[in-house]
């Protein structure tokens, strides 16, 4: 028999990681741009193009690579996300929680849900744990070459990921199966058993949506950072996030320590469905 299905979902840039992704891997070494003026004209070009920020922000990484003779190719993408800097234990912090989940009968599934270049992140140390990676991506010509935007994900267009695991709808193309009816009861994961990690006002929808569904949302913060800090007790004080700790994933933090009264709450909640 089948164990039930959990989840922990995760933002990026903000949670398993300080700051912005371009910012480490891309922006200052490649480009040669304060990630301040990178932002600047991202923002300004949405404003003229009266069009979205992720899309603005993959143009301009792919038309000043471009200046610049960058190589574009897949494989240079991943190797720049092999130097993301992560927040302290994050790489040891998937077994853990895969041990504890499968002691209390749980079957635990990660998932990224990202503003983030899904390149960057796929070549990330992290990147075998998890079961999808739901973020922004490259189209790729026939020589593997990124020539534009395939999919763009923003703070809205969040939510549609929590629902497509929520169905077990994984392929992000498949528009029939997130749309088709689906009965709460028979859907593969329930949303309380569904926490997910994320750090300020890119993922308020996501924490709505989690709230509104019985989820679990976690506002998570750079400890070093007094803006973030202040960005997840807004969360608390609005409702939005339930739970908040700070990026600090060792063995027995604040927020590993939370985790594992999560999968606690979700397994005494597959018993009660299960005996009444």
């Amino acid at each position: 028999m089948s164990r039930p299905l959990a989840v922990f979902a995760y933002d990026f840039d903000g949670t398993l990681a300080p700051g912005n992704m371009q910012e480490h891997a891309f922006i200052p070494d490649e480009l040669g741009m304060d990630h301040a003026d990178f932002w600047r004209e991202t923002q300004a070009l949405a404003e003229a193009q009266r069009g979205d920020g992720i899309l603005a922000y993959m143009h301009l990484m792919l038309e000043k690579a471009r200046e610049k003779g960058l190589e574009l190719s897949l494989e240079s993408w991943r190797k720049r996300g092999a130097s993301l800097r992560l927040f302290p234990g994050v790489e040891d912090w998937f077994g853990r929680q895969n041990a504890r989940a499968d002691a209390l009968g749980l079957d635990l599934r990660h998932f990224i849900i990202s503003s983030g270049n899904r390149e960057l992140i796929e070549g990330s140390p992290i990147a075998q744990h998890f079961e999808r990676i739901y973020a922004s991506a490259f189209i790729f010509n026939e020589h593997l070459d990124a020539v534009g935007p395939a999919l763009a994900i923003n703070y809205t267009s969040k939510t549609q990921y929590l629902f497509r695991i929520n169905k077990w709808t994984l392929d992000e193309w498949d528009n029939s199966g997130i749309n088709a009816v689906q009965a709460d009861r028979d859907r593969a994961v329930p949303f309380d058993r569904i926490a997910f990690f994320g750090d300020g006002l890119t993922d308020i929808p996501v924490m709505r949506v989690m709230t509104d569904h019985g989820g679990h949302p976690v506002a998570v913060y750079d400890p070093e950072t007094p803006i973030t800090q202040a960005a997840a007790a807004q969360l608390l004080a609005d409702g939005r996030a339930r739970l908040a700790a700070g990026g600090d994933y060792r063995e027995g933090s604040e927020l590993d320590t939370l985790a594992a009264d999560l999968l606690g709450q979700m397994a005494r909640g597959v018993r009660a469905e299960l005996f009444g």
